[in-house]
């Protein structure tokens, strides 16, 4: 017998109505946290470092989980957060390499948002946060939380 959340999360993913469902929630969420990321990149009020640093970073993996389980719907939950912040620590961790085409990245608004410039130890808590968020929203997202 499969895990109920496992068993709703198949589903949702292959009964065509809970599929558009899911889908419409994920892009509902992903349509939240695109300008919500970047908001917090571009902040400039009191504690404009805490949300640029960690607050961003949250949202940030929040984001590519919910990208993770809109493209693959019948992935564990758990394993999309995983591999987020599995993937989001090891770009924290090219944060200590600098290379020319690291730099010329950087160097954009985008390239900067996306794979940052800074190592910290201090960001890997929040990562775990925000795979912990997005998973729980993905979970939304594919209705096991009303199960």
């Amino acid at each position: 017998m499969k895990p109920k959340a496992h068993a709703a999360a198949t589903n949702a993913t292959t009964d065509p109505s809970r599929l558009r469902r899911t889908r419409r929630r994920l892009l509902a969420g992903l349509a939240l946290a695109t300008p919500l990321g970047f908001a917090t990149k571009l902040y400039g009020g009191p504690g404009a470092l805490w949300v640029s640093s960690y607050a961003g970073g949250v949202v940030y993996v929040l984001f590519w989980v919910m990208v993770v389980v809109l493209i693959r719907p019948q992935v564990s939950l758990w394993l999309a957060a995983t591999s987020v912040f599995v993937a989001t620590c090891v770009l924290e961790a090219f944060q200590l390499f600098s290379t020319p085409l690291l730099a010329s990245v950087r160097s954009t608004f985008l390239g900067h948002a996306l794979i940052g410039s800074t190592f910290s130890w201090w960001d890997f808590p929040y990562y775990a946060l925000g795979a912990v968020l997005g998973a729980a929203l993905a979970r939304w997202a594919v209705g096991t939380l009303r199960e």
